[in-house]
């Protein structure tokens, strides 16, 4: 039997049924078949590895898209105050930390298996400057909620938490023991790497947002936890792991010495002006080499009496300044690492441009004693080579040597003095967390940064972000939730099309509906839910997967990105003589042009970033893009299912892996 014309002229569609058909068959064995599948794409939102790997928890794929002009800012802003608004939803330091974070983003970026990783800390670097010279702030603080929180320390933990509590309307007020704030940020690093009017800045702009502040004020000595309990209504422990561990080995408790926290701290605090002619540093990490740029900065002086030893300046004790009056010289730095040069746990980077100042790296051996003179001061450092069997060191026997030294600096890991916390050491010398940043077993103390685990400064800004959340839970006397396995600041498609005035309109029931009654209930099936392809309620063909998924490189058609040299920052590399008495910053930021062209290097994984790929190759003309005035980020394309044959060719050729062929499982 013929069709008749009207038939013939009807719309192609697929069908899952033949006439008649009223079950399905065996589906599994019709989804493909050589060039083509039933199903359809649909476009996937997943996480970048970059973001993935963000211990602060940045959109950091949001931020570069706005820097390389896809995503675009309202009317009334600029890409500069636009990604610097993306960036601090999670970081209020990006200053500071594109200056000074040694960038696991970097390391996890899918651009490196095509050329080169991104320059995400060079893109950071810049908007934080330029937030801070046209002196962008901060969002408005929250309607109060009368709920008033402590926050012990002042460090990126306990200033991270802070901001983000109060954009929920919270009190908060910081209790630190120094003079100033910042915590590791100003005493740990030194202000050659996070220049002091920098650090400042970032600090007063979460300041202004109303944050109290009661400083030189130590817990257990001028305040208790148990008044803390009875004025605030949750306690935040954030005051980090700034006392240095000594090294176990004999003859360490010789006057000259010291820990490394105690030495950055006398140095960035100004007292301490000069070390001796020969300085050991024990280490391998971050933190050994700051300690060795340091020494070889400060050099030695020619004329020096028994009080301006560097050890009673470290120790706190006032002594006669004799470096302004007196010959400076370089001081002999030698950084001594169990690690081999090559393993070594501090930035690479950072390991060339010690090197490069003259400052000598032995590594593959571990201290086995310290050698004293006759007045009791250590006069060398004895190492060895070894090997590690099950667990212990052995000691090659014949390779035993000594390195002579005025001072000896141990840089081999923090703890936290825990006087006035008593019941919080949780038998390792730090405290225990739950997901939520929680501490066990102690209603109302929430925790983050290097009390929990010593690790990154961005580290610590991510735990206070979260633990933040968890304060705001709780002060709602609410249940704590299972926080999300991908817990960072996702970009979301809905806030941008709310942003675009393309908000999903509210959902209404069709005034034609089947009633179906029976004696105990009545049940209404609205015929408005189906066939809602085109209806305006809710987003269509798109799925979210950024809180559980991480998009990996195979994932992606690498064949679409050429090859891109990146746009390096500029790093100041100086001798052994330049590096004597130069405390200026060496790293130099990008121009905004190079940041853009930086920020087009990303590749932009898991979301679309408007290649016209898929409009381009499909044969069947199915994907097309979304028009002009209903267009916006991550909307950009559409299929029309009735042309789709599932031959999933745009799926192949996307770049950045967005189009999943999904629909139709």
């Amino acid at each position: 039997m013929s069709a008749s014309s009207e038939e013939m002229n009807q719309k192609l569609t697929f069908r899952r049924y033949k006439d008649g058909d009223h079950k399905e068959g065996a589906w599994q064995e019709k989804i493909f078949q050589a060039s083509w599948t039933h199903k359809c794409p649909e476009y996937v939102l997943s996480t970048p590895p970059c973001q993935g790997s963000c211990p602060a928890g940045e959109d950091i794929r949001g931020y570069l898209d706005i820097v390389r002009g896809m995503e675009k800012p309202p009317k009334d802003s600029n890409w500069q105050t636009y990604a610097f608004q993306r960036i601090t939803q999670a970081n209020p330091f990006p200053s500071v930390m594109g200056r000074v974070c040694p960038a696991p983003c970097e390391s996890g970026c899918n651009r490196n298996q095509v050329d080169d990783f991104v320059g995400i800390n060079s893109v950071e670097h810049f908007v934080g400057d330029y937030a801070i010279a046209n002196k962008l702030t901060l969002p408005q603080a929250g309607a109060s909620t009368g709920k008033k929180v402590a926050l012990i320390g002042g460090g990126p933990a306990s200033m991270s938490a802070a901001y983000q509590l109060r954009l929920k309307g919270h009190a908060c007020t910081i209790f630190d023991d120094h003079a100033m704030l910042g915590g590791m940020m100003r005493y740990g690093i030194p202000g050659f790497r996070t220049p002091r009017d920098v650090l400042d800045a970032e600090i007063q702009r979460i300041l202004d947002l109303g944050v109290e502040v009661k400083l030189n004020t130590r817990i257990g000595v001028d305040v208790t936890l148990a008044q803390l309990e009875k004025e605030y209504d949750a306690v935040f422990l954030g005051m980090g792991a700034q006392s240095g561990r000594m090294l176990p080995v004999p003859g360490f408790d010789a006057a000259n010495c010291v820990n490394a926290m105690a030495f950055l701290r006398a140095f960035n605090d100004g007292r301490l002006q000069h070390v001796g002619k020969r300085v050991v540093v024990i280490g391998g990490g971050d933190t050994s080499i700051d300690v060795a740029t340091v020494a070889r900065r400060l050099g030695n002086i020619t004329v020096a009496t028994e009080k301006d030893r560097p050890e009673h300046i470290i120790a706190g004790q006032v002594a006669h300044d004799v470096a302004a009056v007196s010959a400076r010289e370089g001081a002999e730095v030698v950084l001594v690492s169990r690690a081999a040069i090559d393993k070594m746990n501090a930035n690479k980077h950072e390991i060339e441009q010690a090197l490069a100042e003259g400052i000598e790296i032995i590594g593959a051996v571990t201290p086995i004693a310290v050698i004293k003179g006759a007045d009791g001061r250590a006069t060398a450092l004895r190492v060895a080579e070894f090997e590690v069997v099950k667990g212990e060191t052995i000691i090659k026997a014949g390779t035993e040597k000594d390195i002579p030294a005025d001072l000896i600096v141990s840089a081999i890991g923090q703890a936290v003095d825990f006087t006035g916390f008593d019941g919080f050491d949780n038998g390792k010398g730090l405290i225990t967390a739950n997901k939520n940043y929680e501490v066990p077993n102690k209603k109302g103390y929430f925790v983050g940064g290097d009390v929990i685990r010593p690790h990154l400064l961005t580290t610590a800004i991510g735990h206070g972000s979260i633990a933040a959340e968890s304060i705001d839970i709780y002060l709602k006397g609410e249940e704590q939730g299972k926080r999300p396995k991908i817990d960072v600041h996702h970009w979301d498609l809905v806030r941008k099309l709310v942003e675009t005035e393309h908000a999903p309109a509210d959902f209404k029931a069709v005034d034609k509906a089947i009633i179906i009654k029976e004696e105990t209930f009545a049940k209404e099936i609205d015929l408005g839910v189906r066939g809602s392809d085109s209806a305006k309620f809710a987003v269509h063909n798109f799925e979210d997967r950024s809180d559980k998924y991480v998009i990996p490189s195979n994932e992606l058609f690498l064949g679409h990105f050429p090859f891109v040299p990146r746009n390096q920052r500029e790093h100041i590399t100086l001798n052994a003589e330049q590096a004597l008495g130069h405390f200026e910053e060496r790293l130099m930021k990008l121009d905004d042009k190079q940041v853009v062209a930086e920020a087009k290097r990303c590749m932009s994984c898991g979301l679309c970033f408007e290649c016209d790929n898929c409009v381009v190759y499909c044969p069947q003309t199915a994907v097309f893009k979304v028009k002009r005035t209903d267009s916006t980020t991550g909307r950009y394309v559409d299929t029309d299912y009735g042309k789709c044959i599932g031959c999933h060719i745009c799926a192949d050729v996307c770049p950045t892996g967005y189009i999943k062929m999904g629909m139709g499982d």
